[in-house]
């Protein structure tokens, strides 16, 4: 199997087992990442507080509330020293690593399923954007549709990126993942004797007056 286009890559299919398959090795370079980060903080001499990598962290991107708390952390110096400053880069690029193989293995699986890409945007980036700022929409019963509207959009992406089975035939995004299963030939029966087949006329000689006669080989 090709592991680059596996994890990187955007185009093709892959089965149910494959995205698995790759939300198990998110999980092992998540362990691996932050082994590096407590090697380093031990190096440092700096106690870690926590460690956390989630996917939808990437969402902190685009929050400003989120935005001003790293600004003033780093102007009043508590995360200026290199510790902190190499564990940054290692969550930063560990983050977004996990979210790029992440988007390219349910894209994939997508594929397998005859959709496009951009049903990520209610299965992934609108669930994330919710969760990211539901605790600053207003306390109103108007906010319940979407709620419920990104509940809807969980479960029914959970299922159709993990549980359902994709198109048994090619499809836009390519041929079936899945090796084609050989069905068993069934025995052929052994041909019956032709009779008419077994005997030919020998034409008139001197003697004996013509017959027929059993083919050799027969």
């Amino acid at each position: 199997m090709d592991w680059v286009w596996f994890l990187f890559g955007f185009d093709g299919r892959i089965n149910r087992a494959k995205v698995w398959l790759a939300m198990l090795i998110i999980v092992c370079w998540m362990i691996f990442i932050a082994m590096l980060m407590l090697g380093v903080d031990k190096l440092f001499g700096n106690p870690v507080e926590s460690i956390h990598f989630n996917i939808d962290d990437i969402f902190g991107i685009v929050d400003p509330s989120v935005l001003r708390a790293a600004a003033a952390r780093l102007r009043n110096g508590r995360e200026a020293s290199p510790a902190h400053l190499v564990l940054m880069f290692f969550q930063g690029l560990g983050t977004l690593l996990f979210v790029w193989v992440y988007l390219a293995a349910c894209i994939k699986r997508l594929h397998d399923r005859d959709k496009a890409g951009w049903w990520m945007i209610p299965y992934f980036v609108v669930p994330g954007l919710y969760d990211q700022f539901q605790d600053r929409l207003p306390d109103s019963y108007l906010v319940f549709p979407l709620a419920l509207a990104v509940f809807i959009f969980l479960i029914w992406g959970f299922a159709d990126i993990y549980l359902l089975r994709g198109t048994r035939w090619t499809n836009r995004f390519g041929p079936n993942p899945l090796p084609k299963v050989q069905t068993r030939s069934r025995t052929t029966p052994a041909s019956r004797w032709d009779q008419t087949t077994a005997y030919e006329f020998v034409p008139r000689q001197a003697s004996p007056p013509p017959g027929t006669h059993v083919k050799r080989g027969i």
